[in-house]
């Protein structure tokens, strides 16, 4: 599975492109930042957002996008920021037909780190060693983004699924990770949107 994720922000919007075998083993395939200065007008800072993000779904033709899902959070014009360019990204996909997922901080520091309160070095770190990397992909917006392709890419395993005796659809057991992932899932849908990963 080929999946693009991205991480939204109008400044600084992070896109990760990442295979992933049916083995959970996963390979970077691309990473960066779309940027955009403040003092552009708002229409050409999402013209260029979404020319970059469409330059890379043409590139990479993933199977499916997966983007940090907004929230609600204290700082309205960063938020406004995150929901435009979630809708652009939104549209890009939908114009090539492909699936679209939307996951929760929660849900991707369950997913990478098997704890849905990892603090971002946490999360970075394990990118990192999942990727085979040398390095901490820098900055934090290209890692997040990786983090969410991951997430998404994992959460779709059959272990994911998980049944009544804690095995998924192709009778393994779950996965601290796994088993994490689910209860930040079930909890999200109850408990409300959770906050996004820390900047």
């Amino acid at each position: 599975m080929r999946v693009l994720g991205i991480d939204p922000g109008l400044t600084r919007c992070g896109v990760g492109v990442v295979d992933v075998r049916p083995d959970r083993t996963a390979t970077l395939v691309e990473v960066t930042v779309i940027r955009t200065p403040a003092d552009m007008p708002l229409e050409q800072r999402l013209l260029a957002v979404g020319t970059g993000i469409d330059e890379l779904l043409d590139a990479h033709r993933p199977d499916v996008v997966a983007i940090e899902r907004v929230f609600a959070q204290h700082n309205l014009r960063t938020v406004m920021g995150v929901a435009q360019v979630s809708g652009v990204a939104l549209h890009a996909a939908a114009r090539r037909g492909l699936r679209v997922a939307l996951h929760t901080p929660s849900e991707v520091k369950a997913a990478i780190t098997g704890y849905g309160a990892a603090d971002k070095k946490q999360v970075q770190t394990m990118v990192a060693r999942i990727l085979g990397l040398a390095e901490v992909p820098k900055p934090a917006d290209a890692a997040d983004a990786l983090a969410i392709a991951i997430c998404h890419a994992w959460r779709g395993s059959p272990a994911a699924d998980g049944g009544a005796n804690g095995a998924g659809a192709g009778g393994a057991a779950q996965t601290p990770a796994q088993a994490a992932w689910l209860a930040a899932e079930r909890s999200a849908r109850t408990s409300g949107v959770p906050r996004r990963l820390a900047r």
